[in-house]
């Protein structure tokens, strides 16, 4: 069906991303017509005897485009979607289909759609019922269409209209007489058939028009899936018989008993519809369509079960391909599920929690009972916050979303608020202000009671804060866990939280471990005060995350009032003499707090799509990059072509992505294998919410980035490769295909 468009991918993404920034008409009132920096639109109507039962009476969506900007015809072609019509009108009226004039060619690099630029009008007939005698219609219209020209960007508006019902209505009559002039015409007299030939579909038209006899015809399919829309097409006129040879499409996803064809000559305002039927039948899908896309097939998921048992790449791929051949592997992704968790303390996320626990923990060496206590307790804030994740996760699973590990970082609300927690962290270790002054003596006297409640918090910071890394051998656990039945997947993110406090709480119980552990002494305050600096670093990373997902402009608003939380931070923990002073200095850093979150605020909510897969691609491709935005479609191309291809799933919070990224993917010599393989470099950016890598990442038996993914040239399974990517390992692989 529509899997096999090359838009498709990219718009479940971008519908995420750029719909609410991208249209001024979005979210305004219904209207007549909608203005965006793309196109115009209008709702119009045509009643040239009124609004009565039995009269004709016109609705349609006039579309006027920017230059080289287009919309779709019903059949895209290669990509796109076309645009539909939903009607809001009283009862007992009936509103026909599009009636769609015939679209024009839009060739695109090696691709070819079907599609409008300029103005057209897409009418629809409306049945008025018997005795109605209202003064006025009131109709409304809710229209999404997507409009392309080097991007595609959807868009959608509201539309109301109110005609009266005595009177003619025939303002725009030229444009719907246009529209349906040119709506091809059915020639009763012509007579087709095809019969499959090879990759190719052999037609023969007889009884065409006069107009039509020995000219050269352009052909359009009313079917999707079918046939290869850019490849030649062979015609010849012979005895006044058009014979056609009409490639099929490599991803052949649909069988139709017969095609819905359009001729058209360059002459002909309006092209020709006919009905071919197939003699002969179809061959088997399979032996067409390509079994590693989901453009293979009608139903994407259906190749899932497949691809996800070829995968074989060392110990993960293990894990994740044996995740559903019963009990022992169950227990192996069990075991890398604990590995990936305790290898997550070394990273770059985590390990700064983590090294202010083990100071707390020389701190009270002495206090063996409180460390015991304390490890317990931290792994008990670890654990639950795990399972709280997954349950969390499980329930939004079980409602139809489309989330991975890491979601959360998908929010600029939620990494702007780490940002800022991360901030007070560190200006409470270089000695800004203290907590205990702060807060209410109640309070803080509980706190200092409760040491154990804050080693509690501590294991769910750490948790919160650990998603951007998946960690090796933790991808296949993750994958496992959120395809599993919710019992088992609640087990592996338990086994994931034991793993990760594993090493705290051995310090805390192991007497051995314990002594190995420097000193109390003057060295621990100019440690904290270092420990600062992790924390400020972490809140850089963030901030360039907030750059990727909001702009430039998002970015400067969220330093903007990380630098008034700081403000407001000292005026609090400034110590002073008086309680006015202290009142009037907490005050004012209230406020500076409150005028910079009401004023930068809402430029978090600015979504720009710098994190949309399609435009972080776009903006490589201009700085000479080689790496093109993923697609289910561009794998597929790419593969069919004879070329092998190299998937990056990466995402900006992700630290584990970016360090390979500029690492192993930026070495010289792995880039001049790429270079003498001819390898199609493809990069899946999952920065901001896209259903389109989720659903691919669950193929793959991942939840969670970064993941590496080879593909051999034809239909071979992919090969998965380790989150810590190594050039050797990608040399090793490429040498393999």
């Amino acid at each position: 069906m529509r899997s096999v468009k090359l838009g498709m991918a990219r718009l479940a993404g971008m519908l995420m991303v750029t719909l609410p920034a991208a249209l001024p008409g979005h979210a305004a009132a219904a209207a007549t017509a909608i203005v965006t920096d793309h196109v115009r639109a209008e709702l119009m109507a045509h009643a040239p005897q009124g609004v009565q039962p039995g009269k004709p009476l016109w609705l349609g969506l006039s579309i006027e485009h920017q230059p080289h900007w287009h919309t779709y015809w019903k059949n895209p072609g290669d990509s796109g979607l076309p645009t539909t019509l939903a009607w809001t009108l009283p009862a007992g009226f009936t509103a026909g289909d599009i009636a769609w004039p015939t679209p024009q060619h839009l060739p695109l690099g090696p691709l070819l759609n079907y599609g409008y630029e300029g103005r057209v009008l897409l009418p629809v007939p409306v049945t008025v019922p018997a005795g109605y005698a209202d003064k006025t219609l009131d109709i409304k219209l809710h229209a999404e269409w997507l409009v392309c020209k080097e991007i595609c960007l959807p868009e959608s508006g509201d539309f109301l209209l109110t005609i009266p019902a005595a009177q003619p209505t025939s303002a725009h009559e030229a444009l719907f007489n246009a529209a349906r002039a040119a709506v091809p015409v059915a020639v009763p007299q012509a007579s087709a058939s095809a019969r499959v030939d090879g990759n190719a579909l052999a037609m023969e038209v007889r009884g065409l028009p006069a107009a039509a006899q020995g000219q050269p015809l352009r052909l359009m399919v009313e079917d999707i899936g079918v046939i290869d829309y850019a490849a030649k097409v062979d015609q010849r006129w012979t005895d006044g018989a058009l014979q056609l040879r009409v490639p099929l499409s490599a991803q052949r996803s649909e069988s139709p008993a017969a095609l819905q064809i359009i001729l058209k000559a360059a002459t002909q305002p309006a092209g020709w519809s006919i009905p071919v039927p197939l003699a002969g039948g179809w061959p088997n899908t399979a032996s067409t369509a390509n079994p590693g896309t989901a453009g293979a097939s009608s139903a994407p998921s259906a190749n899932a079960p497949a691809a996800g048992a070829a995968i074989s790449s060392g110990a993960a791929g293990a894990a994740s391909a044996g995740a559903a051949s019963g009990a022992p592997a169950f227990l192996l992704t069990l075991l890398f599920a604990f590995i990936g968790g305790a290898i997550l303390n070394l990273m770059p996320c985590v390990f700064p929690v983590l090294s202010l626990k083990l100071v707390s923990l020389a701190q009270h060496a002495n206090e063996r009972k409180q460390a015991v206590a304390g490890g317990i307790a931290y792994t008990a804030g670890v654990v639950l916050s795990f399972a709280a994740l997954a349950g969390l996760l499980l329930a939004l699973r079980a409602g139809g979303e489309q989330l991975g590990w890491g979601f959360q970082l998908q929010s600029p609300t939620v990494v702007f608020l780490l940002a800022a927690l991360f901030t007070l962290i560190g200006l409470n270790l270089a000695g800004v202000f203290e907590f205990g002054t702060m807060l209410p003596s109640a309070l803080a006297s509980f706190r200092a009671r409760n040491r154990l409640l804050d080693d509690a918090l501590s294991g769910a910071l750490a948790v919160a804060v650990a998603s951007p890394c998946t960690a090796p051998f933790m991808g296949a656990a993750m994958g496992a866990a959120l395809t599993e039945s919710p019992p088992k997947a609640l087990a592996i993110f338990v086994v994931l939280g034991l793993g990760m406090a594993a090493p705290y709480l051995a310090a805390s119980c192991w007497p051995g471990l314990a002594r190995v552990l420097p000193k109390p002494g003057a060295w621990m305050q100019r440690f904290k005060v270092l420990m600062a600096f992790p924390m400020f670093a972490t809140v850089v990373w963030l901030a360039w995350v907030l750059g990727q997902q909001t702009g430039i402009d998002g970015m400067a608003a969220a330093l903007a009032m990380l630098v008034a939380l700081a403000f407001a931070a000292w005026t609090l923990g400034t110590p002073v003499r008086t309680r006015r002073t202290r009142v009037l200095l907490a005050g004012a850093g209230l406020l500076t707090l409150a005028a910079a979150v009401g004023t930068a605020g809402p430029l978090l909510r600015a979504d720009s799509g710098n994190g949309s897969n399609e435009v972080s691609a776009k903006k490589e491709t201009q700085a000479g990059a080689r790496w093109s935005a993923w697609s289910e479609t561009a794998v597929a191309q790419a593969r069919a072509a004879g070329k092998p291809v190299f998937v990056d799933f990466t995402a900006a919070w992700c630290v584990t992505c970016q360090f390979n990224k500029r690492a192993t993917l930026a070495d010289a010599r792995l880039l001049a294998d790429f270079d003498a393989r001819n390898v199609v470099l493809l990069r899946a950016d999952w920065t901001r919410r896209d259903p389109a890598i989720t659903q691919q990442l669950a193929r793959l038996g991942r939840n969670g980035v970064p993941v590496y993914v080879l593909y051999a040239p034809g239909d071979a399974p992919p090969q998965l490769l380790s989150e810590l990517l190594t050039v050797e390992q990608v040399r090793t692989a490429l040498k393999q295909l």
